[in-house]
């Protein structure tokens, strides 16, 4: 089963590596200087830079607001529709 139907529009938007958007939040997990983890509708997403800093959380709508220098973003957590279902799955049980 693919966990992303019924989910909110997940989005992520980045200007100049600076101030950011992310949508289909479902939760902040930590945060401090160098990384801002979130729970999304994708996965736990890992926010390294420096100077960073939540600016805006609305959990109700699902958005965070950041801003501080981006280094990168990484996603770790989602499970794709495993293959139990498919064709190899079937004739290996």
């Amino acid at each position: 089963m693919d966990e992303r139907v019924g989910t909110r529009p997940h989005k992520v938007t980045l200007l100049n590596r600076g101030i950011g958007a992310v949508s289909g939040v479902r939760d902040v997990k930590a945060f401090n200087e160098t990384e801002i983890i979130l729970e999304t509708d994708m996965g736990m997403l890992s926010i390294k830079g420096t100077d960073l800093h939540v600016t805006k959380l609305t959990l109700e709508k699902g958005e965070v607001e950041i801003d501080g220098s981006v280094d990168s973003f990484v996603y770790t957590g989602f499970k794709e529709p495993s293959a139990s279902g498919g064709v190899f799955g079937r004739l290996f049980r």
